[in-house]
């Protein structure tokens, strides 16, 4: 369970410096939940927030009942995210490599790496690049790539910060259909509102404030009542 309590955050921590999230407080237990507003509307604030890769300047953030501040290694083992560019996070030469890569400090027997990467590998329909240069990949290939780095370490709650924005039409489709299948609790931010039609709930920001949370379609409904 995700519990954010009375957060506000600002990224210059002078008192009186504009706040890029205000007194937000939300508890996330669904398995699919969206997070829609506009650019600088706080909502990849808040999803960086989840994993502690930002840590509320007020307020907390827990996962499970840790706190993000306090236990972000625990976090960052139970919550993996996927950036909108997943050039950001390939790292290694070829898929095979950047896939293990992320296994290194698991704990796992060569052995058991190897056949969980094998795995991953497959479940994505990447084991023909294996061995392809990562950097090398298309659009959606990278985005792929970059889901399995983070799957393969067998998070409980999967954030993705509008992980379709530099994909084509069909990609975003494939990415889509993805995320639908996951069995994994997820959170994402999108622009695109077709993603989120299935979720359980959607969460809307506006200016730095959670505005609206409710089912898909109310809420959907009001963001493009705040966008028109």
């Amino acid at each position: 369970m995700i519990e954010v309590r009375d957060v506000t955050h600002r990224f210059d921590h002078r008192p009186r410096a504009t706040a890029v999230l205000a007194d937000v407080s939300v508890t996330v237990s669904e398995r699919r939940v969206g997070v829609v507003g506009a650019n600088g509307s706080g909502k990849s604030t808040f999803a960086r927030l989840i994993n502690g890769l930002v840590v509320p300047s007020q307020g907390e953030v827990t996962v499970d009942g840790l706190s993000t501040s306090r236990h972000g290694r625990e976090i960052r083992q139970r919550v993996g995210f996927c950036f909108t560019d997943p050039d950001a996070q390939i790292i290694m030469p070829t898929v095979r490599e950047d896939v293990a890569y992320s296994l290194q400090t698991s704990g796992l027997s060569s052995k058991d790496a190897a056949r969980r990467v094998d795995g991953i590998l497959d479940r994505f329909g990447l084991t023909v690049l294996a061995d392809h240069p990562s950097h090398l990949l298309s659009g959606g290939q990278k985005q792929l790539l970059a889901l399995a780095a983070v799957l393969v370490r067998d998070p409980d709650i999967v954030v993705m910060d509008e992980p379709t924005t530099l994909l084509d039409l069909r990609n975003t489709r494939m990415i889509g259909e993805v995320i639908a299948g996951l069995p994994h609790q997820v959170v994402l931010v999108t622009h695109h509102l077709e993603l989120l039609t299935n979720f359980d709930r959607v969460l809307v920001f506006d200016e730095g404030r959670l505005v609206r949370d409710d089912a898909p379609e109310a809420a959907l409904r009001h963001y493009i009542e705040l966008s028109t």
